[in-house]
């Protein structure tokens, strides 16, 4: 393999791992909040120990997160030199951002929220927990605002040797290393056409990380009798947290959709394997792109494609044969993730409306019901399809937009440092292989023994049904 592959290799598999441990804390953050309100309003000690149960996971998970993030902006620069170069002004302003309004707010309050339970006021403690939660959603905004300036460019333009090239100007390689993009406006950059679609969605995704998290814990707890006053509480705040961003999801993925058929219509063509362009065009819920025929096989929703984007059957979309074979995007990896994705978010909301059928019932927390168990026992590694989902959505956006590192200006190709050669790059990635793999055996062991051992005992239990006080502590 050249150094191109093997660098785009390295930089995918340390942002996936990497992108793991985001999700979860954003969307635990948000729950956190949830649950130490209601003791706040409420004075239910039930509240106070399932705060305090869910804040020592999420610790655990920000830990990994910020240990596995920092790699990435190392590549920047030894992998990608000459983007870091050409995108430098922009891309670091946004980093920037994200490092003095987000992650100094999250790292700022994170001491009170993990250590500050019986040292601070309850009400400043529950300030810091909502001060950390913030922080995680304002980091991924920043690194949204980023990632989607490079899929839609906005607010900036490009200068060759200092000099401003006129729009529409072609691009000349020999004139790279002394090419940047420069910006004209920082609220055009932020506000690029794809930053609040992309931010909202993958926002949404991050609260459904989070939410089944907490349900697959409540879940085994539940199957085997344990914390049952605990499992059941956290279930339901699991619970309503998915339903939300689970229907959620389907708007803004809407929105997404739409937004990518305006502004990247080769990667629209591409996740929907469309190679004719005109009006009624199909949309495939699942199928095989026949590369060597180029046609798309399986069950077509005749003028689905259409009507999503467009409103309309009339609508023209452009097929993959009106937009040059050089400028295709991978075909067939980028439709069958995006068909992952958008499979296994469907089936969340099919578990999520289960749950929420039995919660309604007055069943959500008796495994005797048949009902219940077999939500129960699907509950428990359904923790892992927020995050395929979440990895499948990542790689739709990033291998959709290629050939471009950055649309329409720089090819993925050019954005290589001149000096890195294949097998330094081969041999790093074997290295980031093993130390993240003694990374994910650390945090699953590490993982495994919190949900063991389980939320504290209650100090006051008066305020809890006899029933759950009696049940957590069979």
């Amino acid at each position: 393999m050249n150094v191109e592959i093997l660098s785009r290799l390295q930089f995918a598999f340390t942002i996936a791992f990497h992108y793991i441990f985001p999700p979860l804390t954003i969307g635990l953050g948000l729950l956190l909040i949830l649950m130490e309100g209601l003791w706040l309003a409420t004075r239910n000690p039930l509240y106070h120990n399932m705060a305090r149960f869910w804040t020592k996971m999420f610790g655990l998970i920000f830990g990994l997160g910020v240990a596995t993030g920092i790699v990435m902006e190392f590549e920047f620069g030894t992998n990608w030199a000459t983007y870091s170069r050409f995108v430098g002004d922009i891309f670091g302003s946004a980093l920037a951002a994200e490092g003095i309004f987000a992650f100094f707010l999250e790292s700022g309050f994170l001491a009170i929220l993990l250590f500050g339970w019986d040292k601070v006021g309850p009400k400043l403690h529950f300030f810091a927990t909502c001060m950390v939660a913030l922080g995680a959603h304002f980091s991924a905004v920043w690194i949204i605002v980023a990632n989607s300036w490079q899929q839609t460019p906005a607010g900036s333009h490009l200068e060759v040797a200092g000099q401003p090239v006129p729009a529409g100007h072609a691009f000349d390689l020999a004139d790279l290393w002394q090419s940047r993009m420069v910006i004209d406006d920082f609220w055009a950059v932020v506000f690029n056409p794809s930053s609040m679609d992309r931010l909202g969605h993958t926002l949404v995704a991050a609260w459904l990380a989070g939410a089944f998290l907490v349900i697959s814990v409540a879940a085994f707890y539940l199957l085997r009798r344990r914390h049952v006053g605990f499992a059941a509480a956290s279930l339901k705040f699991g619970l309503a947290l998915a339903l939300a961003a689970s229907l959620l999801s389907l708007v803004t993925g809407h929105s997404s959709a739409s937004g990518v058929a305006q502004n990247q219509p080769s990667k629209l063509a591409a996740m929907e394997g469309l190679w004719e362009t005109g009006p009624e065009a199909a949309l495939h819920p699942f199928g095989w792109v026949d590369m060597a025929r180029e046609r798309t096989l399986g069950p077509a929703l005749p003028a689905g494609l259409s009507l999503l984007v467009g409103g309309r059957p009339s609508h023209v979309v452009t097929g993959l044969h009106d937009i040059p074979p050089d400028l295709r995007p991978p075909v067939q990896a980028t439709f069958q993730c995006f068909h992952l994705m958008v499979g296994i978010g469907m089936g969340l909301i099919g578990l999520s409306l289960w749950g929420a059928w039995l919660w309604w019932r007055g069943q959500l927390a008796d495994p005797a019901n048949f009902a219940t168990r077999w939500f129960l026992r699907l509950a428990v590694p359904a923790v892992l399809l927020p995050q395929l989902a979440n990895q499948a959505g990542w790689f739709t956006a990033e291998i959709g937009r290629q050939p471009w590192i950055v649309w329409g200006y720089l090819r993925t190709s050019d954005g290589l440092s001149a000096v890195v050669k294949a097998n330094q790059v081969l041999a790093s990635l074997i290295g980031f292989g093993l130390i993240y793999l003694l990374l994910l055996v650390m945090f699953l062991f590490l993982l495994n023994r919190k949900i063991q051992h389980g939320p504290e005992p209650l100090e006051e239990s008066h305020e809890l049904p006899d029933n759950w006080l009696k049940q957590s502590r069979a």
